[in-house]
């Protein structure tokens, strides 16, 4: 099963933090990665009142080969960048390890990555590494992704999600419990059976499609 880990990086710990330098409070963010001619072309925007000092400290990096304006709209500009990864870099372990880099925003001090491993012993493979090379990274979350056709609301019906929030929110879930099903039902103007029923399909529902989800077949 995959694995979505979102965690921030100093930007000095990142190889593509050194690169794209920016000054000041200016944001950059990482569109896509791309493999073009077997190595991962980034797609990154910025603010436009960034762009001559991006463009001139990017173009001369020694990495880079080329820095490609690709879109502008509004006060935004999107540039393609040609560059030579590191076999060493933080980068090329990720990738090594099948991982997929979902998005990123960087700012002067800081990266927020969040990427998809294909399975736990990779994220684990991953930690190993950095934890290793000494690299400071901090992890925010880590969480399994739900099912394609789950929806936004992980398939909960509007009943369950609204029971469910409920009996969260009132203390049913706490010890000692501080509501029971019966008052559940009060509030809903249900039976108490309905009540018990939408916690167990809920949760039912929550479980398998967010803990259970299985790989799609290749």
């Amino acid at each position: 099963m995959s694995v979505i880990v979102e965690l921030t990086v100093p930007s000095t710990a990142f190889e593509l933090g050194r690169i794209l330098r920016v000054e000041g409070p200016t944001q950059i963010t990482l569109e896509t990665m791309v493999p073009l001619g077997g190595k991962p072309t980034p797609f990154v925007r910025i603010r436009n009142d960034a762009r001559e000092t991006f463009e001139r400290s990017v173009s001369d990096h020694p990495s880079v080969n080329e820095i490609q304006l690709v879109d502008t709209h509004d006060d935004e500009t999107l540039y393609a960048l040609d560059w030579e990864p590191s076999d060493a870099s933080l980068l090329r372990r990720i990738l090594d390890l099948d991982a997929v880099l979902l998005g990123a925003t960087g700012t002067t001090d800081s990266w927020g990555l969040e990427l998809r491993f294909p399975t736990h012993e990779a994220l684990s493979a991953f930690q190993d590494h950095y934890v290793e090379e000494d690299i400071g990274v901090t992890v925010e979350r880590i969480y399994n992704p739900t099912k394609p056709d789950a929806g936004p609301w992980y398939g909960l019906t509007p009943p369950q999600r609204e029971t469910l929030a409920a009996a969260v929110s009132a203390g049913y879930y706490s010890l000692p419990r501080q509501i029971s099903t019966q008052e559940l039902a009060d509030s809903f103007d249900i039976s108490d059976q309905a009540v018990t029923e939408r916690l167990r399909r809920g949760i039912s529902t929550l479980v398998r499609n967010t803990l259970l989800v299985e790989e799609p077949e290749e």
